[in-house]
């Protein structure tokens, strides 16, 4: 029993930490989704199950849902083409494979909130440098409201968070790539196979653990998404980017509807929790059958 004493003392701080600022408020936010409260009440008023009846009956609700899982999915799936794709190229060991992965690392590492600020001065219809280039090169007709317009705002606002994050995907990709051993590939191509077939048959199925970690972490990463939509566009135009994320938000800070919110927060914990279930479940599966 002694031997525990020491390592649990070294963990008490962290486990204190954790407890207070994520496993306090996650049982909070569970016991007001049940309530009424405002936010500033001293005794909500306990209202059993008809918040979440309420949600099933708010078209805001489903809209969100649907900007949520559009965003998601589209993020998802660029973040890992582009980042397999760029993996593909760098992961070499020569210095100019090395220095490219680190300058594509520099975007993931400043703050969402300082990216956010930049891209809204490009994307700026009058001043932005995007517009000024397609001026400058005789396509002024291709220029656009790139955040105020309703069929464009949330794939430029998508473009921009898959520009500062694909990084992570590539990295995690090239460590994959790395871990393949080269005698597979020198095999294949003593027997006539070409690099698409490479791809297909050793490539692909080889790199299926990274593929798995990617296509989770960037999942979640994707339903739960506040800063940059927040910063950039408020949720709009017309709530055409507004989530789930930036609806509890709205519901909670901005009309004072702290259990409604509570309500939303839980459904987007269950969403985010059943969507990584069934990914794990079914790329792991995919692993084994490769």
């Amino acid at each position: 029993m002694k031997k525990y004493i020491v390592p649990a003392f070294f963990l008490l701080p962290a486990l204190l930490v954790f407890t207070t600022f994520i496993i306090f408020p996650v049982i909070g936010s569970f016991y007001y989704s049940f309530t009424n409260w405002d936010g500033l009440s001293a005794t909500p008023q306990f209202i059993g199950i008809k918040n979440f009846e309420n949600l099933l009956h708010d078209e805001t609700v489903w809209k969100s849902l649907g900007v949520t899982f559009q965003i998601a999915i589209i993020l998802m799936l660029g973040q890992n083409v582009l980042g397999l794709a760029l993996a593909l190229g760098l992961q070499g060991s020569s210095w100019v494979q090395k220095v490219l992965r680190v300058w594509y690392m520099i975007p993931l590492m400043l703050s969402y909130v300082a990216i956010s600020y930049i891209w809204n001065y490009m994307y700026d219809p009058r001043n932005g440098i995007i517009n000024f280039l397609l001026r400058s090169v005789g396509l002024s007709n291709l220029t656009q409201d790139w955040l105020g317009n309703t069929d464009l705002a949330v794939y430029s606002v998508i473009f921009s968070i898959i520009w500062q994050s694909f990084a992570l995907c590539m990295l995690i990709y090239v460590a994959g790539l790395q871990a393949i051993p080269k005698d597979l590939y020198e095999a294949a191509n003593i027997d006539g196979a070409g690099k698409g077939r490479m791809f297909v048959n050793i490539t692909f199925p080889l790199v299926a653990p990274a593929f798995t970690i990617n296509m989770v972490v960037t999942m979640i990463f994707g339903l739960k998404i506040f800063d940059q939509i927040f910063i950039m566009t408020n949720g709009g135009p017309g709530g055409v980017t507004e989530n789930l994320a930036m609806l509890l938000y709205r519901q909670a800070f901005t009309f004072r509807q702290m259990g409604y919110g509570s309500a939303i927060a839980i459904v987007m914990f269950l969403i985010i929790l059943v969507v990584s279930l069934l990914q794990v479940i079914i790329l792991r599966k995919r692993e084994v059958e490769h």
